[in-house]
């Protein structure tokens, strides 16, 4: 029987043979960093005791990823990725993620994959939706949901008479034109949840809420497509980081 056996190499190259022993060994270390956190300081072991709310932001994500890597522990990975916070993590794309030293496309998969979640939780209908009786209210519902997305994202909250929320659609995500915003979408959902108003809504990623020259146009032809079919357009609300822009407050729809 033939035996592979690995030479050295020069500058401490390691050769074809020698994968095997190299992969155990950042293993090992990957190991070792891991137990030299006490079994009680373990984020699987502390939310076995105390619930998963008593963790913190980089324990929830290190619970994610699994393991770290042979120069940093999971621990330190995870604070490493909440650098920017969870919102700058929500933004981060697959491609930008896996590349990060110690995640690869499983762990970057396995990451957006849980903040998505996070995000249609909250979106999630409820039995007894709020009631929208001003911006600030619409603000407050919206901002948790959309604020933080990395592209454009254009979408409505269908209300019936008593403005509660009958539906909630996203109709556009990208650049927003006139183009890929057309009425007859927006309407289209409108009809089909039978609403007596709309709340338009849309969110900014640079995080300045301030309305563009295409977002004042695009709202007053949709104001006069919502006049045409007897829906009125009570207001559309421009998301930023923690911020937004009304355009009812402003002045811009009646």
């Amino acid at each position: 029987m033939e035996m592979t056996i690995a030479t050295p190499s020069p500058a401490g190259r390691i050769e074809a043979g020698d994968h095997g022993v190299a992969s155990s060994a950042r293993h090992a270390e990957s190991r070792d960093a891991a137990a030299s956190i006490p079994d009680d300081e373990r984020p699987r072991e502390r939310l076995s005791r105390h619930g998963a709310g008593a963790l913190s932001n980089r324990e929830l994500l290190a619970l994610l990823l699994g393991t770290g890597s042979a120069r940093a522990s999971v621990l330190d990975t995870a604070t490493r990725l909440l650098d920017g916070g969870i919102r700058g993590l929500a933004q981060r794309s697959l491609g930008d993620l896996e590349n990060e030293h110690g995640l690869g496309r499983a762990k970057a998969t396995r990451v957006l994959a849980a903040l998505e979640l996070g995000s249609r939780l909250a979106s999630e209908g409820r039995a007894n939706q709020p009631v929208l009786r001003t911006p600030a209210d619409s603000a407050r519902y919206l901002l948790p949901r959309y604020s933080a997305r990395a592209v454009e994202t254009f979408g409505l909250l269908a209300l019936d008479v008593r403005h509660r929320i009958k539906r909630e659609a996203v109709v556009s995500v990208g650049c927003l034109t006139s183009s890929l915003v057309h009425p007859r979408e927006v309407f289209q959902e409108a009809v089909v949840a039978r609403a007596a108003a709309l709340v338009l809504f849309h969110n900014h990623p640079s995080g300045d809420p301030e309305p563009s020259a295409e977002d004042v146009s695009l709202t007053r032809r949709l104001v006069s497509a919502g006049t045409l079919m007897g829906i009125e357009v009570l207001d559309h609300v421009v998301l930023g980081a923690g911020r937004y822009v009304s355009f009812k407050e402003r002045g811009l729809v009646d």
